[in-house]
């Protein structure tokens, strides 16, 4: 790797302690003293201490400051972070210095990165209230997706930056996708707002040195008693916003802190997840640890049936998350994309990433039974609109909530797949589905098969005949119009939005 060391650096007494303070680029305008936590601006050669900064809080990155790595062949160095708070999570951005003097930022949100550059707008930067979520907005001519829009506040820094929005008032931030996967941050915490267009990376393409090495969380997890039953409950992700009791079943919300107060709702009926939370899985070539599970029912509008599936929250230290979606009609593969698909004028097909895939459900969707822990706030009946398109064998989901909308991509995976990476053989059966047999119309069926089903058709119409025959004649039993859903499953996971994923 390149020397990252910078050709030159300014350093200076910490107007606070006396502690040498260094600035690295010249961009920088603001550094936190690491002793004193003094926050000090840089004006020429000139050190001034504009007031104290928060605290870190322990976010369990693998990234740290002075890590290095390289992008689009450049080589970087981390010399700040940023650590925001939203209604929707937390999340930190990165100060990376190129070696030659440009600087850019290296968003993190649950294990997704984001690598993004200072930009600029041909026109005026809109005001934050006229982003609507869910619509659709042309940027300098290219179409984006309004994907959050909330207020956010800074919580703490580190490091050198060069900009440091008012710490602990609010501001607006909106989040724009593409659907080429690209990301557009408008941060409202300066006059004028900052741009930063980016896209999704990930940490081992970053070829990075000098990261963290005790960056999990699961060595030494957070315990308190569950505020219902008084069991111990443990904490494994730093990143948890909910988790359920295992003796009494609770949902224990976390978005105040452990030290703060914990609601909990009770959950009537347990519902025993096939794999068990815990359990390690070698998936993809990744090795993944099953950290929640969900079980979800649907129902179409207009529809009186409702039918159900199962997700799996995966988590990986340099991955992040993941979904394993296990429905009636196969398993499969998903996690939230970077950017958003565009959906067509009647929203029957939507296109991502130079592909389309086409409708195939359009249901309301509902959580009635949660364990283990989440990056969200989970809660039993929490409710979404979801659409699933597919092509193939691959899948997009979209999930409108009543503050955003996420999108998820991913793909079918066969149960004997699912079987292997967590060691199941022996559950090989209860994890069949409709993945069973090939789908297409070259599966090489047996005569006995052809057989078989033209009995069974034979039977039904003969069935179908004498339901008639006992109507009057008029057909008035039979359903009229419309195709229902005969097995459910959603093509993706709920995702927090928002964070620069």
């Amino acid at each position: 790797m390149a020397d990252t060391s910078p050709q030159r650096a300014y350093r200076a007494a910490c107007p606070g302690c006396g502690a040498p303070v260094e600035f690295r680029s010249a961009q920088s305008v603001y550094a936190i003293c690491s002793f004193c936590r003094s926050t000090v601006v840089r004006n020429g050669d000139t050190l001034s201490r504009v007031g104290k900064m928060a605290e870190l809080f322990e976010d369990y990155s693998p990234l740290q400051l002075m890590a290095a790595g390289r992008w689009q062949g450049k080589a970087f160095t981390l010399l700040g972070r940023l650590q925001y708070r939203g209604e929707t999570g937390a999340w930190t951005e990165w100060n990376a210095l190129f070696d030659d003097g440009t600087a850019g930022v290296l968003g993190e949100d649950n294990g997704a990165y984001v690598f993004s550059l200072p930009s600029a707008m041909q026109r005026e930067v809109p005001q934050a209230s006229q982003f609507r979520i869910g619509a659709t907005t042309a940027i300098d001519g290219k179409p984006f997706n309004v994907a959050s829009n909330e207020q956010v506040t800074l919580v703490s820094a580190q490091g050198e930056l060069p900009k440091l929005p008012p710490l602990g008032q609010s501001f607006a931030m909106v989040e724009l996708r593409s659907s080429d996967g690209e990301v557009l941050s408008i941060d409202y915490g300066a006059l004028p707002p900052n741009l930063a267009r980016g896209s999704a990376v990930r940490l081992e393409d970053l070829q990075m040195s000098g990261l963290r090495e005790d960056g999990a969380k699961e060595e030494g997890g957070r315990q308190f008693s569950c505020p219902n039953c008084g069991a111990p409950v443990e904490v494994t992700l730093a990143t948890s916003k909910s988790i359920t009791c295992r003796s009494c079943n609770s949902v224990i919300d976390l978005t105040h802190g452990v030290g703060g107060e914990l609601q909990h709702a009770l959950q009537e009926e347990a519902v025993e997840p096939v794999i068990a939370l815990g359990t390690l899985g070698q998936l993809q070539g990744v090795q993944w640890q099953v950290v929640g599970f969900q079980h979800r029912t649907g129902h179409e509008p207009g529809e009186d049936e409702e039918f159900g599936w199962d997700e799996y929250l995966l988590y990986n230290r340099k991955r992040g998350f993941i979904f394993l979606v296990d429905s009636e009609e196969g398993w499969s593969v998903v996690k939230p994309t970077t950017g958003a698909p565009a959906l067509s004028p009647g929203e029957k097909t939507a296109s991502y990433l130079g592909t389309s895939y086409a409708l195939k459900y359009s249901y309301e969707a509902q959580t009635t039974y949660v364990a283990g822990e989440f990056y969200w706030p989970v809660e039993q009946g929490q409710k979404t609109f979801n659409r699933d398109f597919a092509k193939g064998d691959s899948l997009l989901s979209m999930e409108r909530g009543p503050k955003e909308l996420t999108w998820s991509s991913g793909s079918k995976i066969a149960s004997d797949a699912v079987a292997n990476a967590f060691k199941l053989e022996g559950k090989g059966e209860l994890l069949k589905r409709g993945d069973a047999g090939p789908t297409s119309g070259g599966s090489g069926m047996g005569c006995g098969s052809i057989i078989m089903m033209f009995i069974v058709i034979l039977i039904l119409l003969l069935v179908v005949r004498a339901c008639i025959n006992e109507d009057d004649g008029t057909g008035s039993n039979l359903s009229s119009g419309g195709t229902s859903r005969s097995s459910g499953g959603s093509f993706g996971g709920y995702s927090s939005g928002g964070g620069h994923k």
